[in-house]
């Protein structure tokens, strides 16, 4: 049997590429996080809540319309995106002016609020969602067997990381985003409608959300827990990474999943508080994270 410094290659990269996959859904939903923070300066604790009702409207949609994975990957964004426009216009467009904390209780509130209306209607027991048939099987690579499906979650979050990116740092849409958050004044003299673009950025930032929602569905199970598991994780993750670095998250993201899936391996014990580990010394070094301003 093949082996990496005295572990079975199978075992190491089975948990790397474990960690890998995690670490694309702490980039996805960080990247989320750190867009709304950055943009709109709102700490959103809602957004685990929005991830699981993303993997719910692809359950739904599928149970209830006949409507496959490929059509929910972009129904679901759409549906919470609208959801999370409703509550930006409601509620959350009346704090931005006010301290963090009561955007933080706000949208924690709501997390409870929607996480329990999900668990009074279906339970905490997770619910089945198939891997499309285009993306079942995997492939045998001699080391390791990869899931197909697996590859594309990676492969997926990686474009959108990216294409967000590039869409926040290097287009005239993300320039005029940026400066409505440092001169909002300015922005809306040269005819630009600020409250809407907030609002959509919002809205943006929540279908990613639910887009990560939609990917997760077949690996994990749709669960009305399966936000609150993770967004503890994920709010560290973005810490490390910087409060509003968009770049922050995205790296950050997945090289925690990594190291997680390493330690796995190397002291299976640390594995669910190495990130966190991470964070108290990124902290201390860094208090700005590592892609933060300041830092």
């Amino acid at each position: 049997m093949m082996t990496l410094f005295g572990i079975p290659a199978a075992a190491l990269f089975g948990q790397l590429l474990l960690g890998l996959i995690n670490g694309a859904f702490y980039a996805v939903l960080s990247l989320g996080l750190a867009l709304i923070f950055g943009l709109l300066n709102i700490i959103n604790f809602s957004h685990g809540a929005q991830y699981m009702m993303g993997a719910f409207v692809a359950w739904l949609g599928l149970t209830y319309l006949g409507a496959n994975y490929w059509v929910a990957l972009l129904l679901a964004p759409l549906v919470v995106a609208a959801f999370g426009i409703v509550l930006e216009r409601t509620m959350l467009s009346r704090l931005y002016k006010l301290d963090h904390l009561y955007g933080l209780l706000l949208t924690f509130g709501l997390a409870l609020i929607i996480e329990g209306v999900f668990r009074n209607l279906y339970g905490i027991s997770g619910i089945p969602y198939a891997v499309p048939k285009e993306l079942a099987g995997g492939w045998n690579l001699g080391f390791m067997y990869l899931p197909i499906y697996r590859a594309w979650v990676v492969i997926a979050s990686l474009v959108l990381c990216i294409g967000t990116w590039l869409l926040i740092e290097k287009t005239k849409l993300g320039a005029y985003l940026r400066a409505a958050t440092e001169n909002p004044a300015l922005v809306q003299a040269m005819g630009i409608n600020v409250p809407i673009m907030i609002t959509l950025t919002y809205g943006f930032g929540v279908a990613l959300a639910a887009f990560a929602g939609v990917l997760a569905a077949p690996i994990y199970s749709v669960n009305p827990l399966m936000g609150s598991n993770l967004i503890i994780v994920v709010f560290a993750v973005v810490v490390i990474g910087g409060m509003g670095s968009i770049m922050g998250s995205i790296v950050t993201g997945f090289m925690l999943g990594l190291l997680e899936g390493l330690t796995k391996v190397i002291y299976p014990e640390a594995a669910s508080t190495v990130i966190f580990m991470v964070m108290v010394v990124v902290l201390l070094i860094k208090p700005a994270g590592l892609f933060g301003k300041g830092a």
